[in-house]
């Protein structure tokens, strides 16, 4: 199977919230998600990611349920582990549910989350989003326990943080990545999905070629910064055939 691609909107709405976050109904409010998300299926995307946070600084709740409706894609909503958040997702009910640590003092998500620290609080979420039938994924950094922990939660899906491989250089570099093989390896031993998403972009994902088994890349913030210069249906388009290489015939 062809490794899929989801598209992560949300960097669109930070440019409309720059300018009208106190003007939502603004009928000159733009970018517009939804356009965003109608174009981004039209260059290939599989699925349509949006992060509604806490502090709403970029997708709105409103957006989430615009787009759920008026894209034919599976929309996969990360989220905090929270119950305003269940309550959305219960409200939403996208395919696919992504839980992820939040900071406030965070430009967007960095690092992981701790399902090896958190097992009692998560186990209760994921249960209730699965009896919903939503398929949820944990966004975890690429080490053995959390790995181990998420298959002990029976979340199907794990979605190993590839922000250190992107920010890190030299033998450094070589080193996430062989840490990114060993989690994708135990994860596929679990019997879990293995995405990956964070900081990865037109430049590096060919080097993420090499992490075994993968079945979904999530990726947005290069995206859209492409469509600033060809437009979203492009960019998509052009990420897309990067991915058309996975898995190197040497791998």
């Amino acid at each position: 199977m062809s490794l899929l691609l989801g598209v992560n909107i949300d960097h669109v709405a930070t440019l409309r919230q720059a300018r009208y976050v106190t003007m939502p109904e603004s009928p000159n409010a733009e970018p517009c998600p939804l356009q965003a998300a109608l174009e981004a299926r039209d260059g290939g995307a599989d699925s349509i990611t949006l992060h509604v946070r806490g502090d709403r600084r970029h997708i709105q709740e409103a957006d989430a349920f615009v787009i759920r409706e008026g894209v034919r894609l599976p929309l996969n909503l990360e989220m905090a582990n929270t119950a305003p958040m269940v309550a959305l997702a219960m409200r939403l009910r996208p395919e696919y549910v992504c839980l992820v640590p939040e900071n406030r003092q965070e430009v967007t998500t960095e690092g992981g989350l701790d399902a090896a620290g958190q097992i009692d609080s998560l186990g209760p979420t994921i249960e209730t989003l699965a009896a919903a039938g939503m398929k949820v994924s944990l966004f975890i950094d690429p080490d053995a326990e959390q790995v181990a922990a998420a298959a002990t939660l029976g979340a199907p899906i794990v979605e190993l943080h590839t922000g250190c491989f992107a920010n890190a250089v030299g033998e450094a570099h070589r080193a996430e990545l062989d840490r990114l093989v060993a989690a994708a390896r135990l994860g596929q031993e679990h019997g879990l999905q293995v995405n990956a998403g964070h900081g990865i972009n037109y430049q590096n994902i060919t080097q993420l070629f090499y992490v075994p088994g993968l079945t979904e890349f999530n990726i947005g913030h290069t995206i859209v910064s492409r469509a600033l210069a060809v437009g979203m249906t492009a960019a998509v388009r052009e990420m897309k055939e990067l991915m058309k290489r996975y898995p190197p015939k040497e791998a």
